[in-house]
C-alpha cells in the first residue's frame, strides 16, 4: 500500500469533492481524491445502455443554477433544451386523462384556486427563510414539527389540491412520502430553488441538459487533477486529533490501496455513508445523533427508448403528471441529435416499495402500462428499458438527496456544516442554494474549499507569528 503526504484529503469523486479540490489545488494546496466507486461524478452518471446513451443520475439544470452553468461554461461543455412543444397530459384522481397547455393542471375551479392559494402561502413562507439557515424562521419549530401532508390539510379541505402541491415535494424532490418530512423540510426545497412557483413549474426547473450528459462536469474536473483522483479506493478509516487535540497532527485516511496523510479532510459524499468510514476517535456525540435523523428517499428513475418520439406526432410534449399513478411524472428526455425518441419517468417512495416487490417482467409491464395511460399504447414497447436504482447501488443507497426525520432540521441542521477539527462536511444534501441538485454540490464544494483556504492561511499566518516572537526573544 503506497503512502501519500497532502494538505487535504477528499472522500468522494462526485462534483462537490471534485470542486473542492479544483479549488484547492489551484490555490496551492495539495489534494488527493479518494473515491469508492471505479468512476467519477457520484449521482451523476451516463451510461450507454443496449445502445442508448442513458443519464442514469442527476442531468438537469434551471436558470437559477448559476454556478453550475458557470462550470459547465468553463469547462467548455454545451447544453440544450428539454423538448417541451406541445401539450402536457394530466390524469386526475378519479382516473379522467386529460391534455391541458399551461402552468396549471386542468383540475376543478374549486381544486385550481386551491392549489394557487396553496402554492401562494408557500411562496410567501420560501421568501421568509434564508435557505442557508431554514431553522431561523420565526415559526420554524412549528413548521418542523408537523409532516407535510398534514400541514397541507391544515390549509386545505381539497384533496386533490393537497395531493398535487405534494407531488412537487414528496414524489419530485424529496422521494419520501410527505408524511415523511416536515413541512419546513419543503420550505426549504421551496427556498432554495428561490420559490415553490419554481418547483411547481417543470420549464424552469427542468431547463436544459448537457451535451453528452451531466458526468462530463466530473470527468473533466477530474481530468485537471489527473492522478490526485484514485479511484476504487473506499476510505475505511479516518484518523485525527480528537477533540482535545493531541491525538496525532493532522488526519491520516486509510483506503483500500493507499493512505493518505494530511492536514484536512473533506467528506463529500451524503450523510447517510458518513458511518461507513470508522473515525478514530469516534465523532462527537452530536455528529453521531444528527446523521441518524438525515436519510436519502427511495426512487425508481425509468428510462424507455422508442425508434421515434411518437408523442410528438400526437402534438405531445411527453410531460405528464398524475398524483396518484405508478409513475408520476414523464418527461421527454431524448438525447441531443438524437432521432429515437427517449422518455423518463419517476416511480417514487411507497410505490417504488411495492415495485420491488415484484419481479422484474412484472414490474417493467406494471411501469410501462402506466406511461402508456398517459401516452398511449406505442409506449409499451420501448428497444431499450432500463430503471436507476440508486437505493441499491453500493455507494450511494438512495436517491435524490438527504433530508431531515421530523423535528430534524431545526434541532440539528445549525450543526450540519460546522467542521468536526480539521474534518469538513461538503455535499448538495448540506446545501443551500441547490439543495439536492449539481448546482448545490458545486457551490457546496467551492464553499468548503474556501472554509479550508481560510483556515490554513489563519494557522500559516499564527504560526509565522509564533516563530518572529520566539525568534526575537518574545515567544
Amino acid at each position: 500500500m503506497k503512502t501519500l503526504e497532502r494538505d487535504v484529503v477528499i472522500i468522494g469523486a462526485g462534483p462537490s469533492g471534485l470542486s473542492a479540490a479544483r479549488r484547492l489545488k489551484a490555490s496551492g494546496l495539495s489534494v488527493a481524491v479518494l473515491e469508492a466507486r471505479d468512476r467519477v461524478g457520484g449521482r451523476t452518471w451516463t451510461d450507454t445502455i443496449d445502445g442508448a446513451m442513458l443519464e442514469i443520475g442527476g442531468q438537469w439544470i434551471s436558470p437559477d443554477q448559476t454556478v453550475l452553468a458557470s462550470l459547465v461554461e468553463e469547462l467548455g461543455l454545451e447544453t440544450f433544451e428539454r423538448y417541451r412543444d406541445g401539450k402536457s397530459v394530466y390524469i386526475s384522481a378519479d382516473g379522467t386523462r386529460s391534455t391541458y397547455t399551461g402552468d396549471m393542471f386542468p383540475v376543478g375551479e374549486r381544486t385550481e384556486q386551491e392549489m394557487l392559494k396553496l402554492i401562494g402561502i408557500l411562496d410567501q413562507l420560501a421568501a421568509e427563510t434564508d435557505p442557508a439557515a431554514p431553522w431561523k424562521h420565526p415559526r420554524a419549530r412549528e413548521l418542523d414539527t408537523v409532516s407535510f401532508s398534514s400541514w397541507l390539510r391544515g390549509q386545505s379541505d381539497d384533496e386533490e389540491a393537497c395531493n398535487n402541491i405534494g407531488l412537487f415535494v414528496a414524489g419530485g424532490m424529496l422521494t419520501k412520502p410527505a408524511h415523511a418530512f416536515s413541512a419546513l423540510q419543503a420550505v426549504l426545497m421551496a427556498a432554495s430553488a428561490g420559490s415553490f412557483s419554481h418547483l411547481v413549474d417543470e420549464n424552469f426547473i427542468l431547463d436544459r441538459r448537457v451535451a453528452g450528459g451531466m458526468q462530463q462536469v466530473s470527468e473533466r474536473m477530474a481530468a485537471d487533477l489527473g492522478g490526485d483522483v484514485l479511484l476504487s479506493n473506499p476510505v475505511r478509516f479516518l484518523h485525527w486529533p480528537g477533540e482535545d487535540g493531541t491525538a496525532r497532527d493532522g488526519v491520516t485516511a486509510v483506503a483500500d490501496n493507499v493512505t493518505v496523510h494530511a492536514r484536512y479532510a473533506v467528506m463529500a459524499v451524503p450523510p447517510n455513508l458518513y458511518s461507513r468510514v470508522s473515525f478514530d476517535p469516534p465523532l462527537p456525540r452530536r455528529q453521531h445523533q444528527m446523521h441518524q435523523h438525515q436519510s436519502l428517499g427511495l426512487v425508481i428513475k425509468v428510462h424507455a427508448v422508442y425508434p421515434t418520439p411518437f408523442w410528438r406526432d400526437k402534438g405531445l410534449s411527453g410531460t405528464c403528471f398524475g398524483a396518484g399513478e405508478l409513475v408520476q411524472e414523464v418527461y421527454d428526455n431524448t438525447n441531443h441529435g438524437d432521432p429515437r425518441g427517449t422518455l423518463v419517468g419517476f416511480v417514487s417512495d411507497e410505490k417504488a416499495d411495492a415495485m420491488f416487490k415484484l419481479s422484474a417482467e412484472d414490474r417493467r409491464g406494471a411501469i410501462l402500462s402506466s406511461i402508456a395511460a398517459f401516452l398511449g399504447e406505442e409506449a409499451l414497447n420501448p428497444e431499450v428499458y432500463y430503471e436507476s436504482d440508486w437505493g441499491s447501488e453500493e455507494w450511494t443507497r438512495g436517491a435524490y438527496a438527504a433530508s431531515y426525520d421530523l423535528g430534524g432540521l431545526h434541532r440539528y441542521g445549525p450543526d450540519q456544516l460546522a467542521p468536526v477539527g480539521p474534518i469538513y462536511w461538503s455535499c448538495s444534501d448540506l446545501a443551500a442554494e441547490g439543495y439536492q441538485h449539481v448546482d448545490g454540490a458545486v457551490r457546496m464544494g467551492l464553499q468548503t474549499a474556501g472554509r479550508i483556504l481560510a483556515a490554513a492561511s489563519t494557522k500559516e499566518s499564527g504560526a509565522a507569528f509564533a516563530d518572529a516572537a520566539a525568534a526575537s526573544g518574545q515567544g
